[in-house]
């Protein structure tokens, strides 16, 4: 696949964008500003529009003329073989992954946990969503049980 310099402009502006909300998840979880931010879902939503966007390109300019079939791994490859399918597919990541650093977080702090000893979930479900909810799981178990 060849990228045009559009694209990529495209995708280091959403990876540049999603950075100051994690930033203040990690350094400033108390601040008003990462609550106004934030925690009231003005990322997610950017965020979920930018997905929108980029879905509606994908559709549009995509080279597939293929209906989009989610059922075999070839025609899930055919969606990532342009891309706008790509970008869509990143900025899905990018939105749930923020998402659940969102709810760790709250969550986190309702509990009374230890803002320190989140970090690293949050690090890592920023890095790879899913291990990073894991690690928060096992995170809240042991706070619970050291706490009971």
């Amino acid at each position: 696949m060849i990228v045009d310099p559009i694209h990529q402009t495209l995708l280091s502006s959403i990876n540049f964008a999603v950075m100051p909300a994690w930033a203040l998840l990690i350094v400033a979880p108390r601040w008003r500003w990462t609550d106004r931010l934030i925690h009231s879902g003005l990322y997610p939503v950017i965020l979920g529009l930018t997905y929108i966007g980029f879905m509606v390109c994908a559709i549009k300019f995509g080279t597939n003329s293929e209906p989009v079939n989610f059922t075999t791994v070839e025609g899930i490859a055919a969606i990532f073989t342009h891309p706008f399918g790509l970008l869509t597919a990143w900025v899905h990541y990018l939105v749930f992954d923020l998402f659940v650093g969102m709810w760790e977080a709250r969550d986190a702090r309702r509990r009374g946990m230890s803002h320190f000893a989140l970090i690293p979930c949050l690090v890592l479900t920023f890095m790879a969503g899913p291990a990073g909810l894991l690690l928060y799981f096992g995170l809240r178990r042991k706070w619970a049980l050291e706490t009971d």
